[in-house]
């Protein structure tokens, strides 16, 4: 391995190596293998539940750990476990949903945990049905009652970053607020877990510092992770927000970015 190979990899999933047909290339899987091959870490960093990480572990072929939940999941791609979870608990949780439905009723919750997911009945994610995604229906009353990796606010009439805004103000002392569908999707997780704290603990146990690590992103989500990295990547097709603060560029995830950033650096 020539030194200037970077020691970890860390790369999110959805719009940067997964393509808008869900697929990820022979040729990115191939740039992700030369990764491990050189002895360097490969990281996958993203907003993905557990559950569906089964398909991109196939993909390439059980190599590495993956951070999931925007931060709040550490798992096994090998072994396919989870290695450590940090939970919203469940009053944090009630107090985020009450101050969220006084400045936008129009929210609707669901909760993630390490293996399944609980929703209102009113939480629909159009044509992505919660039930088909593996979640269970429950009132609005019991989701207040819930701890979890995950917390979720759904309105699809609303403008994505304006609603991002809004829901920092209200409770961004209560829990990390962000999103990363292009929807008006809220993601939210425990306070303080952030794609950056998991992967800075993650290289904290290996000995590495930020200056070890090249990331690569395309939405919101990744932003702390790419400003907390030594050297960041952004996929062309990346939220304007996400473009303004990385240090490089590469081609869409549909033309393979990554993997051509990937065959440079690991020639």
């Amino acid at each position: 391995m020539t030194h200037s190979s970077p020691r970890v990899i860390a790369t999110d999933l959805d719009g940067t190596i997964v393509r808008s047909d869900g697929t990820i290339s022979a040729r990115t899987v191939d740039a992700l293998a030369r990764v491990e091959r050189a002895g360097s870490m490969l990281v996958m960093v993203t907003g993905r539940p557990p559950r569906w990480m089964t398909d991109i572990a196939a993909a390439v072929d059980h190599h590495g750990v993956a951070i999931c939940a925007n931060g709040a999941v550490v798992y096994d791609l090998h072994t396919e476990t989870v290695l450590k979870a940090y939970e919203i608990p469940s009053p944090v949780i009630a107090e985020t949903i009450g101050r969220l439905r006084a400045i936008a009723p129009a929210l609707r919750f669901a909760v993630e945990h390490t293996d399944g997911f609980m929703f209102e009945d009113s939480y629909t994610l159009g044509r992505m049905n919660a039930k088909a995604l593996g979640g269970r229906p429950v009132s609005s009353e019991a989701i207040l009652g819930l701890s979890g990796t995950k917390l979720l606010g759904f309105d699809p009439e609303a403008d994505p970053d304006s609603l991002s805004e809004k829901a920092v103000e209200a409770v961004g002392d209560l829990v990390t607020v962000t999103h990363s569908s292009g929807r008006g999707l809220l993601e939210m997780s425990a306070h303080g877990v952030t794609k950056a704290s998991a992967l800075a603990a993650l290289c904290t146990e290996h000995g590495l510092t930020s200056e070890d690590v090249t990331a690569f992103g395309d939405m919101p989500n990744d932003l702390p992770m790419l400003t907390w990295a030594g050297t960041s990547y952004a996929v062309a097709n990346a939220h304007p927000l996400v473009l303004a603060a990385v240090t490089h560029k590469t081609s869409r995830n549909d033309d393979d970015g990554v993997a051509e950033v990937l065959e440079r650096l690991f020639a």
